[in-house]
């Protein structure tokens, strides 16, 4: 089993299967030492976990577990482009979008979560830099979206 995989397993956290796209684009992409991820929505055996708007449909918290999905699926991207994550050197960067109502200003704390969680998985290399976006409308009504950059070996 892998370090991360160990980690991963310590935390409770099962690494799913990589979701397949569900457009005209790659899942994920390398290119040299990086690794970038599409915009991952909080899929869960093909359907959303959640759905709506932060700030009128869900709460900040259930945003929150919205996005710690969607980092899971991206790390599960990640591990099907390069082969396991124990090549992840460093988290470089999370991009991170949040359907939110009108004057929900809370991104930030959505997005804490799946910040909070990288850490945990792969201690200082997962911290990253992050842009935290409200969106007034997601792909398939999802309350998240997000995408990683990754250095890996």
């Amino acid at each position: 089993m892998s370090q991360v995989a160990k980690k991963m397993a310590e935390l409770g956290l099962v690494l799913p299967a990589a979701p397949a796209a569900v457009g005209a684009y790659v899942p994920a992409l390398r290119t040299g030492s990086l690794v970038l991820t599409s915009g991952q929505l909080n899929l869960v055996a093909g359907k959303l976990s959640a759905v709506g708007k932060v700030g009128s449909d869900l709460n900040v918290e259930q945003g929150g577990e919205a996005a710690r999905v969607c980092v899971l699926n991206a790390l599960a991207q990640i591990a099907a482009t390069v082969g396991s994550l124990d090549r992840v050197q460093k988290v470089l960067r999370l991009e991170g979008f949040v359907q939110s109502a009108p004057g929900f200003h809370d991104q930030p704390a959505v997005l804490n979560p799946a910040s909070n969680l990288l850490q945990s998985i792969f201690g200082e290399a997962g911290r990253h830099v992050r842009i935290a976006i409200g969106a007034a409308e997601l792909p398939l009504n999802a309350p998240v979206q997000l995408a990683l950059w990754c250095e890996v070996e």
